[in-house]
Formats: structure tokens, C-alpha cells, sequence
């Protein structure tokens, strides 16, 4: 994430008590988020009565954290084992980081890159892979240790995933001081 993207989502000011956050998002942002989450085929309407405000509040909400970059989009979650895609990893790479770029642009030429994160630590880059084997996965990590740049590698299979990413806890963490600005849920 871009440094003037982070800040969108939260911002910090220093005041003679402390630090103050400033979030972009309020409780009825967390709230339209995380039943879109839950139901991203839910309807504007739907989601109005659900949570008790008036259609065009929640139509002027989605919009503002469409254009904010709060939502990127809307895709559906795909199970890569039911799918036939059982193996999944972590491959760690350490890199000669003058190559970074480079590494990035070729990693995202292997159709078993899901995921590319850059890290602080011993490895550089963490990229999370899926593949239908074990042989193939073995083949996807050693076309990365030929990526130019590329000096180790470390691979750690994932056995399950007892928690899949998630948002909403901590937006509603962040948020749950916040109101619903100036909408009000309606009593009832």
C-alpha cells in the first residue's frame, strides 16, 4: 500500500493530550462494509433497511468509499480446494533489492501467484501460491529461484487456514466510538 494511501485510511494528529485519530470511515461505513462482506450481492435497498437509514445515505456512502479507494471492488471468494487447487504456500524470497521491480514484474507472470507482499525481515518478499500438486508447486519455486534477483527462497506449505483474511473486527474496532455521522438508524 502506497504511502498517500495508507494515510487516506487513517490519519494521526498530535495534540498537547496525544495522538488523535482522524479515520476516514465512521460506524455506518463499518457497518455497510461488513454486511457487504458478509452478502456483496446486497442491494442498496436491502442494506437501508437492514440498517435503518435512507437509501440515498447508503448510496452516497458507497460511492465516497468507492472513490476514497475504501472498496476496490467486488469479487466473489473462491475456495481453490473445492476447485481442485489444494496446495497452497508461502514462499518466502530474498532478493538483491536493486532488482525488486524486476522480481515483482516476473512473479506476476506465474499463474500460481496469488498473493505478493514486500516485508521487513530476512526475506523480501512474501508470495502466497496455490497449485494442483505438490510436483507443480516444487516447479513453480525453482522457475522463481531462476528470476534474476532472486537469492533464496524459503517455502512453508499451509496446512489450513482456521481464519481467513478479515476486516470487519478491527473496522469495527476503529470505528466503534465514531456514530453514524450524520445518519441516524431509525428507532426500531
Amino acid at each position: 500500500m502506497s504511502l498517500q494511501r495508507a494515510q487516506r485510511v487513517t490519519l494521526t494528529h498530535r495534540t498537547g493530550v496525544g495522538l488523535i485519530r482522524l479515520l476516514t470511515i465512521d460506524r455506518l461505513d463499518s457497518e455497510i462494509l461488513g454486511r457487504l462482506t458478509t452478502n456483496a450481492r446486497m442491494g442498496v435497498a436491502e442494506l437501508s433497511s437492514r440498517l435503518g437509514v435512507a437509501r440515498n445515505t447508503v448510496q452516497a456512502r458507497l460511492r465516497r468509499l468507492e472513490e476514497r479507494g475504501v472498496i476496490t471492488g467486488f469479487v466473489p471468494r473462491i475456495d481453490l480446494e473445492a476447485a481442485g487447487i489444494p496446495v497452497q504456500a508461502f514462499v518466502g524470497l530474498e532478493l538483491d533489492q536493486r532488482r525488486l521491480g524486476h522480481v515483482i514484474d516476473a512473479l506476476t507472470g506465474f499463474p500460481e501467484v496469488l498473493e505478493i507482499n514486500t516485508q521487513a525481515g530476512r526475506e523480501d518478499l512474501l508470495v502466497r501460491v496455490a497449485s494442483p500438486s505438490h510436483a507443480e508447486l516444487q516447479q513453480a519455486v525453482l522457475a522463481m529461484i531462476e528470476i534474476d534477483g532472486v537469492r533464496h527462497t524459503t517455502t512453508t506449505l499451509i496446512v489450513s487456514t482456521p481464519l481467513a483474511r478479515r476486516t470487519q473486527p478491527l473496522l469495527d474496532h476503529v470505528t466503534r466510538e465514531s456514530g453514524f455521522g450524520r445518519s441516524t438508524p431509525s428507532a426500531g
